[in-house]
């Protein structure tokens, strides 16, 4: 297998040093728009030959093909944010490369109904292409980090060997993550997180279909494991939502994250002042007026998530919480993946957040490498057996676990 990994920022970086301990691979080629970020990144895996740098613009399809067929690659993982999710998923059906993702094509609310109908959905502009790639024998495996990604292998888990049948499937992610030295500093990229936290939330019912709620509706405290404890959770749009019901059979699906109240509000008051927005405003310059996105400039006036790390402590978990009946019985179980930020830093060099989105897609590419998981078209993690991936995973170092409710 040979790789074209688009990104080398925090996700992009611990993918490096999480694969340089696996052989299933050839070489690794680490572009980014930044050429001394991706030297940077092979540079730290101190002379691995495997792995290459070069510099290349994400949102150029004819650039990231040309780059696909140079290096002969038949793999492309993008580990660029959503923005660069249909140029990147593009580029590689043109060069006949197998397409890895860990999320998918943005959202678009409805024009009327916000909150209540969807508009065009996240994933909506890949799942399209969906039958063109199916026929042409590729794969687009799209989600495939821990949310979305470990979330999903989660849920056929459950489907598989826990449920007969499920009449809920919640996928809860918290922490009790602190930085020292800063009073706010996301953990994961903040472009991403408003995307995630101010668009209308979906929700999935069988019968219903998917539609939209409030931003931040239905509260509740969940008690998350391994000492991190009650977190206050809150519904927010991903794509797990719009992924567990193609493949996996549920009443209901919902995506609630951890935010805290503080967060909230914080959020709350940039969507206020209309500084979430991704369409640029004009604002002098010394040489003249500059347009630029305001989101951009919230994202430039906050620390690197990826450079967090030492200044980080406590543990993050991400989990799929499933309620059913087995046997005649009810059932409720949370299946759930914890990363101690120390343990991150001491044995990779990374933070807790972007080691833990960065492990998953590693696994499925050893697991696709071997062909333990195959397939064409757009799919989703829940389109392929669950086992293999969690087993994997423990193989890894990282195990995963399950809290009988």
């Amino acid at each position: 297998m040979r790789v074209l990994l688009v990104g080398a920022g925090g996700v992009g970086g611990a993918i490096t040093r999480i694969a340089a301990r696996r052989p299933f691979f050839e070489a690794m080629v680490v572009a980014d728009y930044d050429p001394d970020r991706a030297e940077a990144a092979v540079a730290a895996l101190g002379g691995d030959a495997r792995f290459t740098a070069e510099q290349v613009d994400a949102g150029d399809e004819a650039a990231v093909a040309r780059l696909l067929r140079w290096h002969r690659c038949d793999v492309l993982l993008n580990a660029t944010d959503p923005r660069f999710v249909m140029p990147l998923f593009r580029a590689a059906r043109a060069a006949g490369a197998t397409y890895l993702d860990m999320a998918m094509s943005l959202s678009r609310p409805h024009a009327e109904r916000p909150y209540e109908e969807c508009g065009v959905k996240l994933g909506d502009e890949q799942f399209t292409q969906a039958a063109d790639w199916e026929k042409e024998g590729l794969l687009a495996l799209v989600g495939m980090g821990v949310e979305p990604g470990l979330s999903d292998v989660f849920a056929r888990y459950a489907a598989d060997e826990l449920f007969d049948e499920i009449e809920e499937i919640g996928i809860r992610d918290g922490a009790n993550l602190t930085v020292d030295g800063y009073d706010f500093a996301p953990s994961f990229s903040i472009w991403t997180t408003i995307e995630e936290c101010l668009n209308p939330p979906v929700v999935y019912e069988s019968g219903r279909g998917w539609f939209t709620t409030e931003p931040f509706s239905e509260p509740e405290v969940f008690d998350f494991p391994e000492g991190i404890g009650p977190v206050e959770c809150v519904n927010v749009e991903h794509e797990e939502v719009l992924l567990v019901p193609r493949w996996v059979d549920a009443r209901r699906v919902t995506f609630k994250y951890g935010l805290g109240r503080e967060f909230v509000e914080t959020l709350k008051t940039l969507h206020l002042l209309g500084l979430d927005r991704t369409d640029p405003v004009t604002v002098p310059g010394p040489d003249g007026p500059v347009r630029v996105p305001p989101r951009d400039v919230v994202a430039a006036c906050l620390p690197d998530p990826a450079t967090l790390g030492e200044r980080m402590h406590g543990k993050t978990c991400a989990g799929t919480w499933v309620r059913g009946v087995k046997d005649g019985a009810p059932r409720e179980v949370y299946l759930y993946h914890v990363v101690d930020n120390q343990w991150s830093m001491a044995e990779y060099g990374s933070q807790a957040v972007v080691w833990q989105t960065a492990i998953n897609p590693v696994v499925a590419l050893e697991l696709l490498a071997t062909g333990t998981w195959s397939g064409a078209g757009v799919l989703g993690p829940e389109a392929f057996p669950a086992r293999p991936f969690l087993d994997l995973l423990t193989d890894y170092g990282s195990p995963w676990g399950m809290r009988e409710q």
